[in-house]
């Protein structure tokens, strides 16, 4: 079972990477607007979208919504652990991988 501090972090970080997420988006959709001229495909999967549109729009939301979450989701962790003066449980168990994997 989590305890509080796994809640509030798990809380914590879904607002920031959902929050990310969305202004992530709406500012790839206006980009894409300004730079193409016209609206980003409704549904890339459909046989009338252009391959080469399709694959653009997927790779530019992809990225840019995942670096936006990764950047938001770590600003929370910093926050965190200047509130609490620790990691997040998640990330300590990770950190601590990554220390014995590099002894």
């Amino acid at each position: 079972m989590a305890d509080k501090g796994d809640l509030g972090w798990r809380l914590l970080a879904g607002a920031a990477a959902f929050g990310a997420g969305f202004v992530a988006r709406k500012t790839i959709t206006i980009g894409w607007k300004q730079v193409t001229g016209k609206e980003p495909p409704t549904n890339p999967e459909s046989p009338d979208v252009r391959l080469a549109e399709a694959l653009g729009w997927a790779v530019v939301t992809g990225v840019g919504i995942e670096v936006a979450r990764l950047l938001a989701t770590r600003a929370a962790a910093k926050r965190w652990h200047e509130s609490t003066g620790e990691l997040p449980a998640a990330l300590r168990s990770a950190a601590r991988k990554i220390k014995h994997a590099d002894a």
